[in-house]
């Protein structure tokens, strides 16, 4: 019996045994080539890497793209208006039509014993190459009715082979090329799914118990082959919050090597200086502004690296709260310098502050590209001697001869417009230092918790009570004359006017995008960049400002602004509209962030409907900056009710970052960064607004599990092991 019982114990835990060596096995295969899946052949594996799929990892979070849902089949005569719905119907006719050289259209019309519909595909002459009458489809769309028959405009389609309609209740939609078809990738994710079955789950089991996640096979299982949009549900649940789970990790970690890196300075603002430069201040400070102000000097005042995100609305005073902090540096017997993108703000800033660090006994100097080479040569000397105690500058300040004394505060505006190099070339020339990084962007805590979730943030949102604000009026190009009786009656009072032409020599091609009903998609419009690419652009612009001059205000100054102008002749012209020289400012490129133009008082925005709202923001914010109230005019040509609702919502809030909401609620799940950080985890199907409850869990989770508060040692390094796989394959 004895030896009996042994021999069992021993066959226990070889089994034991077997199955933990299976669980790492599948574990090692998740990040093992691509090629090593049954059916990925090397012509196969050069497909998938020019989609980014390159191991077994980045194919099984290649996630489908939506999911036919079965249960939804109707026949043509029961299939409602306005519904979205999958129909199952036999090729009768197909039919191509070639409008022009750009655009084409093909009728296919379908068929089955109710009735008859017609699936309208744009773009696609293909398609008549690889439909034949009698084939039998499986379309899914929205269903419309024109011209006397039930239409689907640009809807999924596929054929269908003998047995297919018996699949699962729920059918995934991979992404798909020439090369590789839907169901070559169903079959391919399946044997990976067979690769990898039994693979050890990274979460913490306090973590899943706590929000009820299934487990990461489960989850990759459910969301490649669900068996009912209940599944899809509970497998991105999972999903998601693992995804920002590892984003904020990753951060965290990011902020704790950094101060383990260098020895930070301590440089608290004693009260007696904050009393005087107060006082010396000509207006109120408001109460965002003082709260900002004591984060921001609480920051500095502690022995470690402060790393802080000032964001401010329109007009909500950045620079004021700057100052402060500028001020404590040189206190402490430290040297500070301050980032702009342009000449233009960086003068702006140098007349605005200068004048109160003088007045505080602190020495400062202005270096841009303009600077001359004796002015320079001088102004370098002082700055490594160190009795140059605060530097503006542009990115004239990343040259190399660069060097400071002993800098202990680095302040990057509009730092947006900064590459991630640039930003560490210059916080490289001041080891320790604190940064401020301020923008004018409205980020909403979610996405700045993603975006950002390795700084301490401050937020901005109240304009000083001098601005006397601005209102905002939608108008149809047919209406547009509205817009330009105001421009005229503002020079009139003598006052100035911008009118901004983004997209001009783009309209043909938006004409073209509407008239496929596809979603609007809006143009990747950042801050200065110019959007001349169009050959006829500079050409149009001038015209439109020499209607204005003709037609409108014959006797105003009217000038332009756009990409060909070199950087110095671009910043004379904006020198010279702050100074009152140009009374109309027509421009193809964006008007620069935070450039104060206070008599400035009406705005017309050409194609608006191309910008995002918390772009439009940001330019309408251009305006009503003194005591002149402002008017901006948003002028769109566009035909879709969606386009015309967006921007309505222009005219009912004043607030960037209920506008910045509004808009990233639209963007499709993934679309957080834009573009692709490199070496920081993916986000796949987070979307910031209707996710935040979930960004904030996984932020405090993160705290918690690099403190050791809610998982073990194990726990914790499995976890972090996890975090640089990760990490590593995005910068692969």
């Amino acid at each position: 019996m004895a030896q009996s019982s042994s021999g069992k114990q021993s066959s226990s835990s070889q089994a034991v045994q077997e199955v933990a060596l299976d669980r790492l096995s599948a574990c090692l295969r998740l990040d093992s080539p691509v090629s090593n899946v049954k059916l990925v052949s090397a012509e196969r594996a050069r497909a998938f890497a020019s989609l980014g799929v390159v191991s077994v990892r980045d194919l099984l979070l290649f996630y489908p793209y939506r999911y036919l849902d079965m249960a939804q089949v109707r026949t043509i005569q029961t299939a409602r208006i306005g519904e979205q719905c999958t129909l199952i119907a036999k090729v009768y006719e197909i039919k191509a039509h070639k409008k022009n050289p750009r655009f084409s259209l093909t009728e296919v019309t379908l068929v089955d014993e109710t009735g008859t519909l017609i699936m309208s595909c744009f773009n696609q002459s293909w398609l008549s190459k690889q439909v034949s009458k009698n084939d039998v489809l499986r379309v899914s769309g929205k269903v419309e009715f024109s011209y006397g028959f039930k239409r689907v405009t640009n809807p999924y389609w596929e054929k269908v082979e003998e047995g297919d309609i018996a699949q699962g209740l729920v059918m995934p939609i991979h992404p798909a090329t020439s090369k590789l078809s839907r169901r070559v990738i169903n079959r391919i994710v399946g044997n990976a799914l067979e690769e990898v079955c039994g693979l050890y789950d990274v979460l913490p089991l306090s973590l899943k118990e706590k929000y009820r996640l299934c487990s990461r096979y489960q989850a990759f299982r459910m969301i490649h082959f669900p068996c009912s949009m209940d599944e899809v549900t509970q497998a991105k649940r999972r999903l998601l919050y693992e995804e920002l789970l590892f984003l904020e990790l990753h951060l965290l970690r990011e902020k704790e090597r950094r101060a383990k890196e260098f020895e930070a300075y301590s440089q608290p603002l004693n009260v007696q200086t904050k009393t005087a430069l107060e006082e010396i201040l000509p207006f109120e400070l408001s109460s965002d502004q003082r709260q900002a102000i004591e984060e921001i000097g609480s920051g500095m005042a502690d022995a470690s690296l402060l790393n802080h995100l000032l964001l401010g609305d329109v007009g909500t005073g950045k620079t004021v709260v700057s100052l402060f902090a500028l001020v404590a540096a040189a206190q402490a017997g430290n040297q500070a310098v301050m980032i702009a993108p342009t000449e233009v703000l960086v003068w702006q800033y140098a007349a605005s502050l200068g004048p109160y660090l003088e007045q505080l006994g602190i020495s400062w100097e202005l270096l841009t590209g303009s600077t001359s080479e004796e002015a320079r040569t001088a102004l370098l000397a002082r700055l490594r001697k160190g009795t140059l105690q605060v530097l503006f500058g542009t990115h004239a300040l990343l040259e190399d001869d660069v060097a400071f004394a002993r800098c202990s505060f680095v302040c990057i505006d509009e730092q947006q417009r900064f590459g991630v190099d640039q930003r560490e070339r210059l916080i490289a020339k001041a080891p320790g230092a604190d940064v401020l990084s301020m923008t004018a962007t409205p980020i909403p805590r979610s996405y700045a918790l993603t975006l950002y979730g390795d700084m301490t943030l401050s937020y901005l949102k109240q304009a000083p009570s001098k601005q006397k604000g601005r209102t905002t009026k939608v108008c149809h190009f047919s209406e547009e004359g509205i817009a330009y009786d105001a421009l005229r009656a503002c020079i009139e009072r003598g006052e100035q006017a911008f009118v901004i032409c983004p997209l001009i020599g783009m309209r043909e091609l938006k004409k073209e995008e509407e008239a496929k009903e596809e979603r609007i998609e809006y143009a990747s419009i950042e801050w200065g960049i110019e959007l001349d690419s169009f050959e006829d652009a500079s050409k149009e612009v001038f015209t439109h400002a020499q209607m204005i001059k003709n037609r409108i205000v014959p006797h105003a100054r009217v000038e332009v602004l756009h990409g060909k102008l070199s950087s110095k002749e671009k910043n004379e012209i904006m020198e010279s509209f702050r100074d009152g020289l140009i009374d109309v400012l027509v421009s193809t490129t964006v008007v620069e962030v935070g450039v104060d133009v206070p008599s400035a008082s009406v705005m017309i925005i050409e194609d608006a409907d191309h910008f995002g709202l918390a772009q439009l923001h940001q330019l309408r914010g251009r305006v009503g900056r003194g005591e002149i109230p402002g008017e901006v005019f948003l002028i769109s040509r566009s035909k879709s009710p969606q386009a015309i609702e967006r921007l309505k919502a222009m005219e009912k809030t004043e607030d960037g970052f209920t506008l910045s909401e509004y808009d990233l609620l639209q963007r499709k799940e993934g679309d957080i960064f834009g573009v692709r950080q490199h070496g920081r985890p993916s986000l796949r199907l987070v979307n910031v607004i209707r996710d935040k409850a979930v960004i904030e869990a996984a932020r405090n989770d993160a705290e918690q599990v690099l403190s050791g508060k809610i998982c073990s040692k194990e726990e914790r390094h499995i976890l972090l092991r996890e975090l640089d796989l990760v990490t590593a394959a995005n910068r692969n």
